[in-house]
């Protein structure tokens, strides 16, 4: 099974690859915390999606780190990479989306896999059990696919608000993702939606979205047949997104895909705001202390 990491813009936010955040004493990002653990969770394989700008720094400063340990391959996320008959509009600079950034490595996912962001820490537990679900289904399956979701409490900042996907279920499959601006609140948690509508509370187990999925291969078809038709209602709409959220939800309601909801242990940590960083090293190095890490992992 493979790993997909979405981090083609981690170039763009960070400023260059050379500002990107170091978390320990050797020089690992949070990304590598998350090949290891993906790793030794059984996951044989690892797709970067970048941006072909990045590649040499990219592969310098973290692929060749990685492949010691796991098999690496390189996609590049490019506005370009569009079907036959389409072509970028003039002006557009932003992304095509989540979707897009998988659509762009149809050549090199060639089993089931899971994706994450690139900026982000998962923890162990939420590897184990994205595996776990994956290889639990029969040989070839299609269409049943998963999202590791984590209780809101341990997804948040002492430094402000964090955006997350609120998850609603039904017998244990997603019904709604419902993408949100999250805040601590006394003993709740307020919930602003991003599309506007009325703000909302959950306690602190909700459960909710870090863009974690687990999927079959048969996704690669999908999005094959879905972003052409995406890109003749959206090519025109400024900075519109083929997101990978939405395409789930069409495959749903289309009656195409399940969307199991599993649930994690794992504590997220990330630098949604400078003030972070301190907090997430000394954690990332009392996992270490405490021997669930490898001194300098590889």
């Amino acid at each position: 099974m493979q790993l997909v990491i979405l981090a083609a813009g981690m170039g763009s936010r960070f400023g260059g690859l050379k500002q990107m955040e170091k978390m320990d004493d050797h020089g690992n990002f949070l990304l590598d915390y998350s090949v290891y653990d993906a790793k030794r969770a059984g996951f044989d394989s690892v797709v970067f999606i970048i941006k072909k700008a990045f590649y040499k720094e990219f592969k310098e400063s973290i692929g060749k780190r990685v492949e010691k340990i796991i098999k690496v391959d390189y996609a590049f996320q490019e506005l370009d990479d569009l079907p036959e008959g389409f072509k970028v509009p003039e002006g557009r600079e932003k992304p095509w989306g989540t979707a897009h950034a998988i659509y762009a490595a149809r050549d090199l996912i060639h089993d089931d896999f899971i994706i994450i962001n690139g900026d982000d820490f998962y923890g162990k537990d939420a590897y184990d059990v994205a595996y776990k679900y994956l290889a639990g289904l029969p040989k070839g399956s299609k269409g049943q696919y998963a999202n590791v979701a984590f209780k809101a409490c341990n997804t948040m900042t002492e430094n402000g608000a964090v955006k997350r996907g609120v998850c609603f279920e039904e017998n244990g499959f997603l019904t709604k993702l419902v993408e949100s601006s999250i805040e601590k609140d006394g003993d709740m948690i307020k919930c602003s939606p991003l599309d506007g509508s009325e703000s909302f509370h959950v306690n602190n187990d909700q459960l909710v979205s870090m863009n974690l999925f687990a999927f079959n291969v048969d996704l690669m078809d999908r999005l094959k047949e879905k972003f052409p038709l995406w890109l003749k209602e959206n090519i025109n709409v400024p900075k519109s997104e083929f997101l990978i959220p939405t395409v789930v939800d069409e495959l749903v309601h289309e009656g195409k895909a399940t969307l199991k909801l599993l649930s994690t242990s794992s504590v997220w940590f990330g630098v949604t705001y400078k003030e972070d960083k301190p907090a997430v090293v000394a954690a990332l190095k009392a996992l270490v202390d405490k021997g669930e890490y490898k001194e300098g992992l590889y």
